[in-house]
C-alpha cells in the first residue's frame, strides 16, 4: 500500500515539475517576470536553469524506480526537489509573496515523503 502511494505523489510531483520546468524553459524571460514576478530578481539564464532542473528532477521522480537502473536516483531527486522549494520559500518569503509559499511547502513536503519513503525510512519505523 505504500508502494502506491509513494507512486502516486512521485506521478504527481513529476507531472508538476515537469510542467512548470518546460514553462520556464520555454517562454521568454520577460513573460515569466508578467506571470510569475519573482524571476525579475534573476537573470534569464538562472531561471532557465532552475527550470532544467525541475524537468531533471520530474524524470528523476520516476525513471530511475520504474525502470531498475539505479533506482537509489529516485529519492536522491526528491531530495534535490525538495531542496528547490526550500529555496523557493526563502525567495517568497524575501519578497513578501505569502500567497505562494503554501504551494511551494506542499511540494517540499510531499518531495520529502517520496524520499523518505523511497530511502527506507518508513519500513525502518514499521511502516
Amino acid at each position: 500500500m505504500l508502494s502506491l502511494v509513494l507512486w502516486l505523489i512521485q506521478l504527481v510531483l513529476a507531472l508538476l515539475f515537469a510542467g512548470v520546468g518546460f514553462m520556464k524553459l520555454s517562454q521568454r524571460h520577460a513573460r515569466l517576470v508578467d506571470n510569475l514576478r519573482w524571476p525579475e530578481d534573476f537573470p534569464a539564464g538562472t531561471v532557465k536553469l532552475i527550470g532544467l532542473l525541475e524537468v531533471l528532477g520530474a524524470a528523476g521522480l520516476v525513471l530511475p524506480k520504474a525502470t531498475g537502473w539505479l533506482p537509489v536516483l529516485t529519492p536522491v531527486a526528491a531530495s534535490c526537489l525538495a531542496l528547490m522549494m526550500a529555496l523557493a520559500i526563502m525567495v517568497h518569503v524575501r519578497r513578501g509573496e505569502r500567497n505562494r509559499i503554501a504551494l511551494a511547502a506542499i511540494l517540499m513536503a510531499l518531495s520529502l515523503v517520496v524520499a523518505l519513503g523511497r530511502f527506507g525510512a518508513f519500513s525502518a519505523l514499521g511502516m
